[in-house]
């Protein structure tokens, strides 16, 4: 798990020191901002929404584990209920009303050259291609554990060779991990819920900390103040609504401690992490280079791609069609307005982020 997260940091580093060094040959740049004098000013913002966006992340990642200590957010009450689908809401919201409209704004640029990007509509394309790939991973991932866990049950019973020579005990374990582990849909419903949602945890977290990085690179090489005032509070209540999506799905998971905590603080890091490159290459940062508008274009398709397939497929959709719902009207109307109240009030931060 130490291992995967350092991948993610050297992958997410690597991008973006390419937008940062990558010499550009076309640049457009904005009309000049009127912040002479303004950058120890500006440079106190940010160093404001670094400590807030790091702590709002922190404390949303971490909510969903108080389930271990209040009875009533337990999975087993339909209260957690409640709660997941809050989170699912918040991070549909992220794809659709946040990181897709960036890319396209990114991607369909005057700043760039009309040949190709003007021929063709890259960003639904990219954003596509992540959704296959996503899925094309969850299904690769749930074949595999599928496989590993017949043959250490095989190995445990003393069983080896050919599986077909042994038909019967294949069918004993495909009802045992069926009846054991409930009633599951998408593209892993053979996988029991732990190991279905461990998947989709880590998927999930590459998908945010692509986007988080960029939006902490955005205002961390902000030099106006006026801009930086009104993304501080926003972000921070993006990232503690994303955190607690992301939780729910560690949660459930059940990771050992110490994999939970470091996906958890890749998490609440990634942002700050942005923020404080961002401040460090103020003076060099382009945010109008051809180069800049491409990485960030299609990072931001790919990741809105991701979030939005998570929300429905491996989030939402095992929760509506779980019988658990169906047989509950209450936890039915409570799951519909939670969903609503989770999409809209992501969906008003675009006011202001």
């Amino acid at each position: 798990m130490i291992k995967m997260a350092s991948q993610k940091l050297a992958f997410v580093t690597i991008l973006l020191l390419d937008i940062i060094t990558t010499h550009v040959l076309a640049e457009c740049t904005r009309e000049p901002e009127d912040n002479k004098g303004n950058k120890s000013e500006a440079l106190k913002y940010k160093l404001i929404a670094l400590a807030s966006i790091l702590v709002a992340g922190a404390l949303g990642v971490c909510l969903p584990f108080i389930g271990r200590i209040v009875p009533s957010l337990s999975p087993e009450k339909d209260g957690f209920f409640i709660v997941k689908v809050f989170a699912a809401g918040v991070i549909l919201a992220t794809g659709f009303i946040h990181v897709l409209p960036d890319a396209f704004e990114s991607l369909t640029s005057t700043c760039l050259k009309e040949h190709p990007w003007g021929d063709f509509p890259f960003t639904g394309f990219v954003a596509m291609v992540a959704t296959m790939l996503t899925l094309l991973f969850e299904t690769s991932s749930a074949a595999y554990q599928q496989k590993s866990r017949l043959e250490a049950s095989q190995k445990a019973n003393g069983e080896y060779g050919d599986e077909e020579r042994n038909p019967q005990h294949m069918s004993q374990v495909a009802v045992h991990t069926h009846a054991t582990h409930g009633h599951a849909h998408g593209s892993m419903s053979g996988l029991s819920q732990v190991d279905r949602y461990r998947i989709v945890s880590k998927v999930l977290e590459l998908g945010i900390i692509v986007h988080s990085v960029v939006i902490g690179l955005s205002l961390g090489a902000s030099e106006n103040p006026k801009t930086i005032k009104p993304l501080v509070v926003a972000l921070t209540f993006h990232q503690f609504f994303e955190g607690i999506g992301l939780g729910g799905c560690i949660f459930q998971a059940e990771f050992k401690s110490l994999a939970a905590t470091i996906m958890g603080a890749c998490f609440s890091i990634t942002t700050p992490f942005g923020i404080v490159i961002g401040i460090l290459v103020t003076s060099t940062y382009k945010e109008d280079s051809s180069t800049a508008l491409i990485v960030e274009g299609v990072l931001n398709s790919a990741s809105a791609g991701i979030l939005i397939y998570m929300a429905l497929v491996d989030l939402l959709s095992p929760d509506f069609m779980n019988p658990r719902m169906q047989r509950n009207k209450m936890l039915q109307l409570g799951s519909n307005v939670s969903l609503l109240l989770g999409a809209g009030l992501m969906s008003l931060l675009a006011k202001w982020a």
